[in-house]
């Protein structure tokens, strides 16, 4: 759910079942929760309805009709009193050591958005989807903080860039893929 949705902690733990678009798939962002408290969006740019991939919206779905706080007003991370659940609770007790477990190392919340920004980069998502879909005012942001162009996709770049420059004999007499 957290990379799907951007990644950020706690406008997903902000999510109730009311700001899901079951027939549009999206869902709109319209609060944060942290440390218990309700707030604000960081933006209005993070205020736009985003796209819920049909199987995420199945998972969701079935995790509704499992959960005990179904009313569009409950939240969708509820805690057993039907509060939502603290972010740093959810990263400590089951991200980190899932984390640890998958030999991924050290995660936190902007880990997701990080990745991705830079997936989403990697399938070649217009940089203007990229920056509705991260919910950034500014396609500056997207660019400069967010987006970390994948080792591989550096080198092949870089690959097609220096030998359509140099000539044959000067790249080893390597003919490129």
């Amino acid at each position: 759910m957290f990379i799907s949705t951007d990644g950020a902690g706690s406008e997903v733990v902000g999510l109730q079942w009311g700001d899901l678009n079951w027939e549009e798939r999206t869902l709109l962002v319209q609060r944060s929760v942290v440390h218990g408290r309700v707030g604000d969006t960081k933006t209005e740019a993070s205020r736009i309805p985003l796209p819920v991939d049909p199987r995420l919206g199945d998972a969701l779905l079935e995790q509704r009709y499992r959960s005990m706080h179904r009313e569009p007003s409950d939240w969708v991370f509820a805690n057993r009193i039907g509060k939502p659940r603290w972010q740093e609770s959810i990263l400590q007790r089951q991200i980190k050591p899932a984390a640890l477990r998958a030999g991924i190392g050290k995660i936190g919340w902007h880990t997701f958005r990080h990745s991705y920004s830079s997936l989403l980069r990697r399938v070649g998502a217009d940089i203007k989807v990229q920056q509705e879909l991260l919910r950034h005012s500014t396609i500056q942001s997207t660019m400069n903080v967010y987006t970390q162009a994948m080792s591989e996709g550096k080198r092949a770049a870089n690959s097609v860039v220096v030998r359509s420059v140099l000539p044959f004999e000067t790249c080893g007499g390597v003919t490129a893929a």
